[in-house]
């Protein structure tokens, strides 16, 4: 079963931001627009890469009113370690939630249950509350924050556009289509 338009379902669980353990809850992802950015886990190879592109793009995400929140099945404890750790992942300042009991990996389907660790998933939701996008990548293929950028800007305007569409490839100020008969085999 896709996800899409599906409500992200209730959670709650620790997360570490800017020195701080915090709590997060479905709630914190209402009322505007979130990424949840699953990775298998700290302190390995190709996720801090993922995380630092995240971080050097992170206020063009906050332009556009949307707020980031990695994802493993390591602990709030791993991430504040990691991120006291590592130059790449100190530049962080979004949110990085603990899920050591796998609530999120399971309620967004990315669990890696013999390993206990999570798929790279990308998940861009409304601010209702509903899954708009879904990416699953496989462990070694690595994400472009600058892509999601794309794809975020992509899924706020057709939210505020009803009846308008993003053809590929869709840039900021690029023409949308308005799906019509009169559009069937013109494209």
């Amino acid at each position: 079963m896709s996800l899409i338009n599906t409500e992200v379902k209730p959670f709650k669980t620790t997360a570490f931001q800017n020195g701080q353990f915090i709590e997060v809850t479905e709630a914190d992802l209402k009322g505007k627009w979130s990424v949840v950015f699953f990775y298998p886990a700290d302190f390995t190879f190709v996720c801090p890469t993922e995380l630092g592109d995240l971080a050097d793009n992170y206020a063009e995400f906050q332009k556009l009113g949307v707020e980031i929140y990695s994802v493993s099945t390591d602990t709030h404890f791993t991430h504040k370690a990691w991120h006291d750790s590592s130059a790449e992942i100190k530049k962080i300042q979004y949110v990085m939630v603990g899920d050591a009991n796998w609530t999120l990996a399971k309620n967004f389907d990315v669990l890696i249950e013999s390993a206990g660790l999570a798929d790279r998933g990308t998940f861009v939701i409304d601010p209702e509350g509903k899954i708009q996008i879904v990416e699953i990548n496989a462990g070694g293929i690595g994400r472009d924050a600058q892509e999601l950028l794309r794809k975020v800007k992509a899924a706020q305007y057709v939210h505020a556009h009803p009846g308008e569409v993003c053809p590929a490839k869709w840039k900021e100020g690029d023409a949308t289509l308005a799906p019509s008969i009169d559009l069937v085999g013109k494209i």
